[in-house]
């Protein structure tokens, strides 16, 4: 992989801890509907579902069969106690046995892999990797009814509208053949296959690779693999180049540039950023933004247009970071020169909330007391730590807690 594109795109830096991921859900389960409710809101679906061109008979007999799922409402409202640090986030999903195991897969399923970059662009072991992340290299896609999680999710107010499309794609995916429905099993959000689809970009993105006539994302490789390249296709994958790199950062550096900006490429290296091993950046004209995920103790990324690629699949920058470190590893490179520090605390919710009050108080307003570390969050700790004459780096380490007098109680 060369150095990165020209073509360098916006790039959303996004923080990236578990919050992010339930950013916006109410604490409280929602009460569970009668089952006349539930049976009046099946209905509505299977009739909706008609008008939009599912077959009548596909909608009658997956709607019969759709049950209420509690625990899906259990896991929608779920708020996780503690953030997770990105140490323990990508130590979990990039491990010595997933980067072995990689590497043998990268191997085995090498031709299928060289088809796949050659129509679409995307090397194989980016392939590999979000195989690896998303189902452990397709060995475990998830156990619950795809069609009674999707109908749980659209007869619950909170997110209604948008399950109620994604239930309809799947009636079109169980009504054009691509699986019966009673084997179209995934996550409790709907998620389905080796790469985890959600119906809609089942629906726009999935393909028939093997030729045998349907698009089967559970049982066929060739359609899993090849779908997953079309889909990074489609959002702008650029094939000659990576992700992005580890980088060193010099003495005194200004991490107040570690804020998601695009810089030319030379500029970072005027700055005295070099590669992981000390080696000069290219003299390219392109840009690049900065990340910083464990603050300035832990590893520095440079990131490019592939990035923003990785996260329009799943938009957690720890994820997309993991995407690309796995991907590298199993193309054969080594472990990080700088790994994030293993010691950094993971933060409670409350403990984010009281950060954010204790930040405004003195003045660094931190947004909305909600718990979660956006980016105002960590614009509020960037201005605090200039002030007190700390590192600026955004991060809520211990001593920004321990100097705004914040607790950290487990």
């Amino acid at each position: 992989m060369r150095t990165p594109p020209a073509r360098i795109f916006h790039l959303a830096l996004v923080f990236a801890s578990i919050t992010v991921a339930f950013s916006g859900r109410v604490a409280a389960e929602a009460a569970a509907p009668t089952s006349n409710d539930f049976a009046q809101c099946k209905q509505r679906l299977e009739q909706r579902a008609v008008s939009e061109g599912v077959s009548p008979k596909t909608a009658g007999d997956v709607m019969a069969q759709a049950q209420y799922l509690p625990r899906v409402i259990e896991l929608d409202r779920r708020q996780p106690e503690f953030t997770t640090t990105f140490a323990d986030y990508l130590n979990r999903r990039v491990n010595t046995d997933r980067v072995s195991k990689g590497r043998e897969m990268l191997d085995k399923h090498r031709d299928l892999l060289a088809r796949v970059t050659r129509e679409t662009g995307v090397p194989g072991p980016y392939l590999v990797a979000f195989w690896g992340l998303e189902t452990n290299f397709g060995s475990y896609f998830g156990k619950m009814s795809v069609p009674s999680s999707l109908t749980t999710l659209a007869c619950d107010a909170r997110r209604s509208e948008f399950f109620s499309k994604q239930l309809i794609a799947a009636l079109r995916i169980i009504d054009e053949g691509a699986i019966p429905a009673d084997q179209m099993e995934g996550s409790w959000a709907g998620a389905m296959g080796h790469v985890q689809f959600m119906p809609t970009v089942f629906l726009k993105h999935a393909v028939d690779a093997d030729g045998d006539g349907r698009r089967d994302l559970w049982n066929s490789l060739p359609d899993a693999m090849m779908s997953a390249g079309r889909f990074l296709e489609s959002m702008g994958w650029d094939g000659d180049y990576r992700w992005g790199r580890e980088v060193l950062l010099p003495e005194g550096f200004d991490y107040a540039l570690a804020d998601g900006r695009r810089l030319p490429l030379k500029q970072w290296r005027d700055l005295g950023i070099t590669d992981a091993f000390g080696n000069k950046l290219a003299h390219e004209p392109i840009k690049a933004a900065l990340l910083v995920p464990a603050g300035h103790q832990g590893p520095a990324f440079l990131v490019y247009h592939n990035f923003k690629v990785i996260m329009g699949w799943n938009q957690s920058e720890f994820y997309a970071i993991a995407v690309g470190y796995l991907a590298d590893r199993i193309a054969g490179a080594g472990k990080l020169q700088n790994p994030p520090p293993e010691d950094a605390p993971a933060l409670s919710r409350q403990t984010v909330i009281e950060l954010q009050k204790a930040l405004s108080a003195r003045g660094f307003d931190a947004g909305k007391p909600d718990g979660i570390l956006g980016p105002s969050t960590r614009a509020a700790i960037r201005q605090f730590e200039a002030s007190a004459g700390m590192v600026a780096d955004g991060y809520p380490g211990t001593d920004v807690l321990q100097r705004l007098k914040v607790d950290n109680e487990r």
